[in-house]
C-alpha cells in the first residue's frame, strides 16, 4: 500500500477552495455554536451548577464543549461530499486514477480536518470576545492538535456511514439522529459527575469525552482525566476510525 502525497494535496486544495467560496457555510457553521455560547453561557452564566466548582464560570467551562461539539458537526457532516461527490460523478474518476484508497481517504480527512480547525479556531475568537481566555501560546497549539484528533477520528466514522448509504438526505437524518446523542454523552454542556453512574460509563464509550476533557485539561487546568490519557484515547481512535473509514470506503467503491 503507498501513499501518495499529491493525491493528498490535491483533496485537501479542493477541500480548502470549496471551504474558502462557500461563505455561507462557514457562517452558517458559526451561527450555532454562537448561539450556545451567548444564550447557555452567559444565561446560566450566574447559576450555581453542581460539579462545576466556584472558581470556574459556566462560560470559561462551556467553551471547550462548544469548540468540540463544532468538531464533532462539521466532521461528520464532511461525509456527504462523498454522497455528492457520487451524485454528480466526481468519485468515479478519483476511484479510476493510479492511487491508493487509503490515500483518497487521507486527502478527505486532511481536508476535512484543517476546515474543522480553522472553524473551531474562529470559535475560540469568538469566545475570547465574551471573556474567555487562552493561557498561553503553547495551551492554543496543543488544543489544536486535540482539535485535528477529534475531527479526524469523526471524519473517519463519516466516512463509514457515507460508504454504507447511496441518499444525501437520509445521511443528515442519520448524522444528526448520531450527533445529538456523541454531544450529550460528552459532557459538553454539563459535567459528567452529575450523569448516573451507568450513563457515565456509557460516556466512556464517547471519543469526544476525552476531546472535550483534554481541551478543558490544556485550556481551564480542570479535566476529569489526565491529558496524557485523553491523548492516548484519541489517538488509538483516530486510527482506527481512518482505518475503517478506509476499508468501508474501499469496499463500498469496489463492490
Amino acid at each position: 500500500m503507498i501513499i501518495n502525497t499529491n493525491a493528498i494535496y490535491v483533496l485537501w486544495l479542493r477541500e480548502m477552495k470549496r471551504f474558502l467560496r462557500a461563505k455561507s457555510r462557514v457562517i452558517g457553521t458559526l451561527m450555532i455554536p454562537f448561539f450556545f455560547l451567548a444564550f447557555f453561557g452567559l444565561g446560566f452564566g450566574k447559576m450555581n451548577i453542581p460539579g462545576l466548582g466556584n472558581d470556574i464560570d459556566y462560560i470559561h467551562f462551556l467553551v471547550p464543549g462548544i469548540v468540540g461539539m463544532t468538531m464533532l458537526s462539521t466532521s461528520m457532516f464532511a461525509g456527504i461530499s462523498v454522497l455528492w461527490d457520487r451524485e454528480f460523478g466526481f468519485l468515479k474518476e478519483i476511484m479510476v486514477a493510479p492511487v491508493s484508497r487509503i490515500s483518497i481517504v487521507i486527502g478527505r480527512i486532511v481536508g476535512g480536518a484543517t476546515t474543522s480547525v480553522l472553524q473551531g479556531i474562529l470559535i475560540l475568537g469568538i469566545s475570547i470576545l465574551m471573556g474567555f481566555k487562552i493561557p498561553g501560546i503553547p495551551a492554543f497549539l496543543l488544543s489544536i492538535v486535540f482539535m485535528l484528533l477529534i475531527s479526524s477520528t469523526f471524519i473517519g466514522l463519516g466516512l463509514i456511514f457515507a460508504s454504507k448509504m447511496k441518499d444525501m438526505q437520509g445521511f443528515s437524518l442519520i448524522m444528526n439522529f448520531v450527533t445529538f446523542p456523541l454531544i450529550f454523552l460528552s459532557g459538553a454542556l454539563f459535567p459528567l459527575e452529575n450523569l448516573p453512574a451507568w450513563i457515565r460509563y456509557i460516556s466512556y464509550l464517547d471519543p469526544l469525552t476525552y476531546g472535550i476533557d483534554g481541551l478543558r485539561g490544556i485550556l481551564l487546568g480542570v479535566s476529569s482525566f489526565s491529558i496524557i490519557f485523553d491523548f492516548a484515547v484519541l489517538i488509538v481512535f483516530s486510527f482506527l476510525m481512518t482505518f475503517l473509514g478506509a476499508y468501508f470506503f474501499e469496499k463500498s467503491e469496489s463492490a
